[in-house]
């Protein structure tokens, strides 16, 4: 097997075996290419190549997304890294094991005015959680140099680290900051950065494996059951009239049936679930916003909750946030993993369990269900509401609202949505979607920025085919998505083009001025269609309702090109008929 010859990449690339990272994204660059040189010489691992780095972190970001295990990206030095910045938050707040190992150059060489260099230690701050900072390997000869702010005293300090021995200081060093890093981004699903300086020549190759890494055992991560917490919240659920339940984004398949059926039972408890929970009942209330939107003080009292429970990431909803900051619970509890975020200012306590493993050890040692009218008064309003929306649906000319009504309606069963930010994932919101389809969204950082890419990173390792649903701008922003070689044929994205950012014409303001087209719509007039014949994808266009159904007939049957169909809406009427959509069902 080839190896570079540099300890430090044959490190790297070593321990990322032992610790199971298979999948490594690369980003071309000449002082990585030890490390490409040493994961791309290894059947291993599945290398990548992607061109833009910020496409490729969201994309590491897609597949780690999936497989719920770390996945690395690989850069060079100096801004490179940087353009990973926008993944790394999102996954940060999404809970997303994802590993940045970036080429450094040597300390010496840094804040001299030497090419591709930037000050890169720590540079992701505190949205990662770990940074491990890797020390430059000691070459043997007249010319090595180490990290040392003092150049003149470079030829001392080599011969006395050398008489010390502490080359072998620096490889235990090297391989316990990588070890923790990989480590402590599994078990606490998060960003971490491994920064590795390496020092020239960069290309020479060996078939020697020059370390000898310690054994290391890899930790697992243990659900411990605290049964006095339990305890003490089971006083406060059995005293409570009115429970709610709230989901946000969650894994597919968390929760086992038999704990949502019991739940489901219980007259006292409304779940509210939003698309990106995967979680659904019968009895549960997605579409949040649509209950919410059109209640009046009265009933927002009525709603209320005594106590309230919340699983998952972070919440789409604003009506729900609104809401709960104003018609506070007497207790909330947040049941999962990772941080707990206090969202709605009356957070309680954190229960550090997987939901399912927390309700397996509370449901049982519930011994009564409280009588309440709490979940059938709602359903009756949830009811009422569905039909209201049929209704309006029924009058409505062609807009956004109508689209994504057809559009959802006709994503393929057993299969995964993957849903851009902005105004895309907020329609979604607004309509039922069959349990077989799992949706995917990055609502970490809520940006548009990385929507596609992790779409499409998604899709690599995914069993199940997906559909990317998009808006505009979010498309665009991220186009370059779209140049990898990667993309499954049964791949499909729908961009909704309403020439601009059709979601601030809802927000208050002067909406009929240049100065807000240009500034906060940003209104345009591009065409994805150059793109789809630049990069390869089998383009189609809608217009209007009936070219829309006739597309979405055909759109899922196989070809041999992804599939991308643009649906142009009038921009300046959407906002009114979101608007009128909650005048309606009030």
């Amino acid at each position: 097997m080839k190896y570079s010859k540099i300890p430090l990449s044959q490190t790297i690339v070593t321990l990322c075996k032992t610790h199971n990272v298979k999948h490594i994204i690369i980003s071309p660059g000449s002082r990585n290419a030890p490390l490409t040189i040493g994961f791309t010489n290894d059947d291993f691992f599945k290398c990548y190549s992607i061109v833009d780095e910020r496409c490729a972190a969201f994309f590491a970001l897609g597949i780690a997304q999936q497989l719920q295990e770390p996945v690395a990206v690989v850069c060079t030095s100096g801004s490179a890294l940087l353009n990973y910045y926008p993944a790394v938050s999102e996954a940060y707040y999404s809970n997303i094991p994802l590993v940045v190992i970036s080429a450094d150059r040597p300390k010496h060489l840094i804040d001299i005015g030497d090419g591709q260099t930037i000050k890169q230690k720590n540079v992701y701050g505190e949205h990662v959680l770990y940074n491990a900072n890797l020390k430059l390997d000691i070459k043997e000869g007249e010319n090595t140099i180490i990290e040392s702010d003092r150049p003149i005293l470079k030829s001392i300090e080599n011969k006395l680290e050398r008489f010390l021995g502490l080359q072998k200081d620096i490889q235990t060093h090297n391989e316990s900051e990588i070890h923790d890093a990989l480590t402590i981004s599994r078990l606490n699903l998060g960003p971490v950065h491994i920064n590795c300086p390496f020092d020239e020549p960069l290309y020479e190759t060996t078939e020697e494996l020059l370390i000898n890494p310690k054994p290391y055992k890899i930790q697992s991560r243990e659900d411990k059951i605290d049964r006095f917490e339990i305890k003490s919240l089971l006083d406060i659920w059995h005293s409570a009239k009115r429970k709610m339940i709230l989901v946000g984004v969650l894994e597919p398949n968390s929760i086992e049936a038999q704990w949502i059926q019991e739940i489901a039972d219980d007259d006292s408890i409304i779940v509210l679930t939003e698309t990106t929970s995967n979680l659904h009942h019968a009895d549960f209330f997605p579409g949040i916003d649509k209950l919410i939107a059109p209640l009046n003080e009265d009933d927002l009292k009525a709603l209320q909750p005594d106590i309230l429970i919340t699983f998952g990431g972070l919440i789409v909803s604003k009506k729900i946030k609104a809401f709960l900051r104003t018609y506070k619970p007497e207790f909330h509890c947040h049941v999962g993993l990772t941080r707990a975020n206090d969202t709605f200012f009356c957070l309680e306590k954190h229960i550090k369990l997987r939901p399912n493993t927390f309700l397996s050890a509370f449901l049982p040692q519930v011994t009564h269900h409280t009588k309440s009218t709490y979940k059938s008064s709602w359903l009756a309003v949830r009811q009422k509401r569905r039909k209201l929306q049929e209704e309006y649906l029924q009058t409505l000319p062609f807009s956004d609202f109508k689209v994504f009504n057809s559009v959802l309606k006709s994503i393929p069963k057993q299969s995964l949505l993957q849903v851009g930010n902005s105004s895309a994932i907020r329609y979604t919101q607004l309509f039922q979607l069959t349990k077989s389809i799992d949706v995917f969204c990055n609502r970490g950082t809520s940006g548009i920025d990385g929507s596609t890419s992790t779409a499409i990173g998604s899709s690599t390792v995914s069993e199940k085919r997906t559909t990317f649903v998009t808006g505009d701008l979010s498309f665009f922003y991220d186009s370059n998505a779209l140049w990898n070689n990667y993309i499954p044929k049964t791949f499909r994205i729908i961009v909704i083009n309403n020439e601009g950012g059709g979601i601030f014409r809802i927000l208050p303001g002067d909406k009929n001025s240049e100065n807000f087209d240009r500034f906060f719509e940003t209104k345009h007039h591009l065409s994805a269609k150059q793109l789809c014949d630049m990069f390869g994808l089998e383009y189609s266009v809608a217009k209007d309702e009936k070219q829309l159904d006739a597309q979405l007939e055909t759109f899922y049957k196989g070809t041999k090109q992804p599939k991308l169909l643009e649906v142009f809406t009038p921009s300046r009427m959407n906002d009114k008929v979101l608007l009128d959509f909650f005048r309606y069902i009030k």
